[in-house]
C-alpha cells in the first residue's frame, strides 16, 4: 500500500529493517537470493511510498536498520527522535549527504554507502565517452540522423586514437581509479590532478601528477571524477575551460556541480570543445535545452551506473551491511562524519 509500512507475515521476533526503496527499483536492486537472505534474518518493512516522510516516521520505531535509495527522506533529528533502536542507515547509492545529517553520527548510528558497486560501470561509460569524443562518433551520428549528405556528414575535426593520447583525470576517486585503469589498459597516457593524491600513489597508479591548470592545457580528453564539495563547486569555469586545447573533449559522469554548465555551453556552442555529459544542473534535462541540439555534444540521462550488474551489487551491498550489523561485524563501506562533505 502506498505511503504506509507493513511487516510481512511471520516476522515476529526478528530485527526490523525499514526498506525505503520504490517497488520498481527494489526489484532491480535486490535479487531473489539477496532478498531471501535479508528476509530470513530480518523483518523487512517495505515503504511503497518511499518518499513519504510520515510513513517513514511511522515505520522507524523499533527498527534496527534503514535501507535508503534515491528520493528517500533525509534522516534528521526529528526522524531520529522516533527511531529508538536504529543502528544503521545503509544507502544503496554513493552520495549519502542528501539522505543523512550530522545528527545521525552524533547519535552513534552507522552510515554505509554502495559507491564501490558503481565505480566500474561509470568508468566504462566514461571510457566509452572518451573513445567517442576522440573518434568524433557523436558528430557523425548527429549528421547522419539529421539529414546531412554523405560528404558533409563525413567532415569532422581531426580524429585520434586513444593509444598515446594524453588523458587528464580530475580526481583519483574510486571511479577515477577505475577509469585510470581502463584508460591505461588501452594505451592512454594518463595525468591526474588531485590535491589528496601524493607522488607515491600516483606512481602506483601509473599516472603523472599535475596541477589542474597544467593538466587542462596538456590533455586531449579531460575526465571529471572529483567529489562534489564546497571547494569543487564550478571547479571548471570559463577561465579553466579556456585552458583546454582547441578540439579537446570534456567527459563528465560525476556531478554537474563540478562544471559551470553555462561556461561549458559557451565553449561547445563555439565548436572549440566537444563534450560528453551524463549529469546536468537540471534533471530531467529540459526538452528545449540548447545542449540537446549541438552536434559536438554526446548526452546520456544520468544513467552511467544503470547496468543490471551494478544495481544488483548496490542492493547486495546494502543487504550485506545489515547482516553484518546483526552479526556484530564492522561495516565494509562505512561513511564517517568527516567524510560526509566529500560524498555528495
Amino acid at each position: 500500500m502506498t505511503g504506509s509500512a507493513e511487516p510481512p507475515a511471520g516476522g515476529a521476533g526478528r530485527p526490523r529493517v525499514v526498506v525505503s526503496v520504490p517497488p520498481p527499483l527494489r526489484a532491480r536492486l535486490f535479487s531473489p537470493a539477496v532478498w531471501g537472505r535479508l528476509a530470513a534474518r530480518t523483518e523487512p518493512v517495505v515503504l511503497d511510498g518511499h518518499a513519504d516522510r510520515d510513513a517513514l516516521a511511522a515505520a522507524l520505531p523499533g527498527a534496527r536498520a534503514l535501507i535508503t535509495s534515491w528520493g528517500s527522506p533525509r534522516v534528521d533529528a526529528g526522524l531520529l527522535d522516533v527511531a529508538d533502536r536504529l543502528a544503521l542507515v545503509a544507502h544503496t547509492g554513493s552520495a549519502v549527504a542528501p539522505y543523512v545529517t550530522e545528527e545521525v553520527f552524533r547519535r552513534g548510528v552507522r552510515v554505509t554507502q554502495a559507491g564501490d558497486a558503481m565505480a566500474r560501470p561509470v568508468a566504462e561509460v566514461a571510457l566509452a565517452f572518451t573513445l567517442s569524443l576522440l573518434h568524433r562518433v557523436h558528430r557523425f551520428d548527429h549528421a547522419l540522423r539529421t539529414g546531412a549528405d554523405w560528404d558533409t556528414a563525413s567532415a569532422a575535426p581531426p580524429r585520434h586514437e586513444v593509444h598515446g593520447s594524453g588523458i587528464g583525470v580530475i580526481g583519483a576517486s574510486r571511479t577515477g581509479r577505475a577509469y585510470i585503469a581502463l584508460a591505461r589498459a588501452v594505451g592512454a597516457r594518463v595525468s591526474v590532478a588531485d590535491p589528496y593524491l601524493d607522488a607515491a600513489d600516483a606512481e602506483e597508479l601509473g599516472v603523472r601528477l599535475l596541477p589542474l591548470e597544467e593538466l587542462l592545457e596538456r590533455s586531449r580528453i579531460v575526465a571529471v571524477h572529483a567529489p562534489a564539495t564546497e571547494e569543487t563547486r564550478h571547479l571548471l569555469g570559463a577561465r579553466r575551460l579556456a585552458l583546454m586545447p582547441d578540439g579537446a573533449g570534456l567527459v563528465n559522469t560525476a556531478r554537474s556541480w563540478l562544471v559551470d554548465e553555462d561556461a561549458l555551453l559557451a565553449e561547445v556552442r563555439s565548436g572549440r570543445l566537444d563534450a560528453a555529459i551524463d549529469v546536468f544542473d537540471a534533471e530531467p534535462l529540459p526538452v528545449g535545452h540548447p545542449l540537446r541540439a549541438l552536434p559536438n555534444v554526446l548526452l546520456t540521462p544520468h544513467q552511467a551506473a544503470g547496468t543490471v550488474e551494478c544495481r544488483l551489487r548496490m542492493g547486495a551491498s546494502a543487504a550485506d551491511e545489515v547482516l553484518r550489523l546483526l552479526d556484530g561485524k564492522p561495516p565494509l563501506h562505512a561513511v564517517s562524519a568527516r567524510a560526509l562533505a566529500r560524498l555528495h
